[in-house]
């Protein structure tokens, strides 16, 4: 009961200022690997992308880099020649990113262009490759199937939106077979990747309040799949954790969040909307700690480290926790400009962060 209202009024304040960082006595040393730059990210989310060894960013000014992900040199350079707000999907051989226009540029692993394909709204997630097949999200709500040979449509799924719903970069996530994605209203799709059919639906949160504006429970994050099940969580509403088969949902609790989770091992970590980092069961969504000493720093998603946790802030700060208590374990600045809401592992020891200025910091743990 402490709880629930703990986070029911946690949950409900407005926005301040960044709770200021306390002195730390560091437990862990972390380093810089290696830095390099590409174009602002100005009102739209990045992702770095790290795949066979290779690190791909991209900017708001149509940059597209990839860079040896064990020292930062760049291998090539891509201009789209209009403005990105979508990226960066690797996969199938082909470096895909998305623009503000409705485009979406595939090239080769070399730095080539291989084909364009218009669609019919801004591209403001990476897309995804699966089985032969490009995967996209559009401003509109619309999910698109696209040939990745040729950038040929496939197939396209639409829906009907509240009339006021929050602009995000919410993604979707490809896994055997299946699409899953967040949308306006707390609920999660699950389509057929070969044909764009429905599955199931489910709700995650429902939106409750008298404005407009307390009902909006956006899924603005990534959801995230765990073997048999699938777990999301809303803006202004709640995480569940749903059956990957029939779309039921098996448990759920009243937590926010604007940037989203992660799951290891038996445990979820879920950055709240205003600041708190939670470690959750898995099974039954039981709180194992939470940590609320960077309150109001809109927090990125909490990355799995081994041992440790890493989560990047709006003042260019990389926080590391202990994974068992959520103590502070360590900090690394990068610059004054936040920390791009997904970072992406290198390795086990090096987590690889973007900021909105442009900044890429691999970060290593010793």
């Amino acid at each position: 009961m402490k709880t629930g209202i703990s986070e029911k009024i946690f949950g409900a304040e407005p926005a301040n200022p960044p709770e200021p960082l306390i002195e730390l006595k560091e437990t862990t040393v972390t380093k810089l690997l290696w830095q390099a730059k590409v174009g602002e990210a100005e009102d739209f989310q990045f992702a770095p992308v790290v795949e066979a060894g290779y690190a791909y960013v991209a900017s708001a000014d149509g940059q597209v880099l990839k860079l040896d992900a064990t020292n930062g040199a760049q291998v090539w350079h891509a201009n789209a020649g209009e403005k990105l707000s979508g990226g960066v999907g690797v996969g199938g051989s082909l470096v895909l990113v998305g623009t503000q226009k409705g485009a979406v540029y595939a090239y080769d692993i070399a730095g080539k262009l291989q084909w364009k394909s218009k669609l019919s709204s801004e591209v403001l997630s990476a897309p995804k490759y699966f089985d032969g097949t490009v995967i996209v999200r559009t401003g509109d709500s619309r999910i698109y199937g696209i040939n990745a040979n040729d950038g040929s449509r496939k197939w396209v799924y639409d829906r009907a939106t509240p009339s006021l719903t929050l602009r995000s970069s919410a993604g979707l996530v490809v896994d055997s077979g299946a699409v899953y994605a967040g949308f306006a209203g707390g609920k999660l799709i699950a389509l057929r990747a070969d044909n764009g059919k429905l599955l199931w639906e489910a709700s995650v949160a429902q939106p409750k309040g008298v404005t407009e504006i307390e009902r909006i429970a956006d899924i603005t994050s990534l959801p995230v799949v765990d073997g048999p099940l699938i777990y999301a969580v809303a803006y202004q509403g709640r995480i569940a954790a749903v059956d990957r088969l029939s779309g039921r949902v098996v448990w759920n609790r009243d937590i926010s969040s604007l940037t989203g989770l992660n799951v290891e091992d038996g445990r979820i970590f879920v950055s709240h909307a205003a600041g708190s980092i939670y470690a959750l069961d898995y099974a039954t969504g039981k709180t194992f700690w939470r940590q609320a000493a960077l309150k109001n720093r809109q927090l990125t998603t909490p990355i799995p480290m081994g041992s440790l946790i890493a989560v990047g802030d709006l003042e260019g700060y990389v926080h590391f926790l202990n994974r068992d208590d959520g103590a502070l374990a360590s900090r690394f600045k990068t610059n004054n400009s936040p920390v791009m809401a997904q970072m992406a592992l290198i390795n086990s020891t090096t987590v690889l962060a973007q900021t909105r200025d442009g900044g890429i910091y691999a970060i290593q743990i010793k």
